[in-house]
């Protein structure tokens, strides 16, 4: 098990990738600690996980309050006695133009995408630096790496994501801390079945090498994969897992 004895915080981790994180990461042997803002539905995964014999705690929180990111690192630590992982996956999206974003909207994707990514790293690291050792994972997206209709406010704040995985990872990586980050393409969940029109899905798999959407296993494959000790000298790295939509440009004759 790659991540065996490994404590480690998943934020989002009530539903989609961050359940999806949680749930591989105790299958890898971490003990865990999910936070969400949805009390109730973190509760669920962390039950799941400990009816599968692994340690795992929920936390109910908002990543936009510093002082609750601050509260969350020291509840583990007073858990499991220290951090060694932190996957940041809490997010949110909405669609808006450029010109019609509405400043409450685009404030509040960049607070939860990028603010409670700096605010919970922040806190974990501190941890982490102060014994030499850590791995962070933020979940950005390849909304970060390419612009898209009605990603203003989500690509936006990824683009800033990876920014910030980047400059993390060179004031932490001399203390022994990596920090990467996981770029995920359109992945099937029943939010994107939903909420991805036909259109939407058609344009995607059109630019897609694969032909597919991804899963949320495969994400969370990544995700532990960054975590462990086979990602060693991996550091600031952005891994996208998207079947080769960012590598490629034109694809037809």
């Amino acid at each position: 098990m790659r991540l065996e004895s490994r404590v480690a915080i998943v934020t989002g981790g009530g539903s989609g990738l961050g359940a999806g994180i949680a749930t591989r990461f105790a299958e890898e042997g971490a003990s865990l600690v999910l936070a969400d803002i949805n009390g109730d539905n973190v509760e669920a995964v962390a039950s799941d996980i400990r009816g599968g014999q692994s340690k795992a705690i929920a936390v109910e929180m908002d990543v936009t309050d510093y002082a609750a990111a601050e509260d969350l690192v020291s509840r583990t630590v007073a858990e499991y006695g220290t951090v060694d992982i932190l996957v940041n996956s809490a997010g949110t999206s909405k669609s808006m133009s450029f010109l019609d974003a509405k400043p409450e909207e685009f404030q509040h994707i960049m607070k939860v995408n990028l603010e409670g990514t700096m605010y919970c790293g922040q806190h974990a690291a501190r941890v982490m630096a102060a014994k030499g050792y850590g791995r962070i994972v933020n979940i950005a997206s390849i909304s970060g790496e390419r612009a898209g209709i009605g990603r203003t406010g989500y690509g936006v704040s990824k683009f800033a994501v990876i920014g910030l995985t980047k400059q993390m990872a060179l004031e932490l990586g001399p203390q022994g801390v990596n920090v990467n980050a996981v770029g995920p393409g359109p992945v099937d969940t029943p939010l994107t079945r939903v909420g991805h029109s036909d259109a939407t899905r058609e344009a995607y798999l059109d630019l897609i090498p694969l032909g597919r959407y991804g899963t949320v296993e495969e994400m969370a494959d990544a995700a532990a994969y960054l975590a462990g000790e086979q990602a060693g000298y991996v550091n600031g790295h952005v891994l996208f897992v998207d079947g080769g939509f960012v590598s490629v440009g034109i694809q037809k004759e």
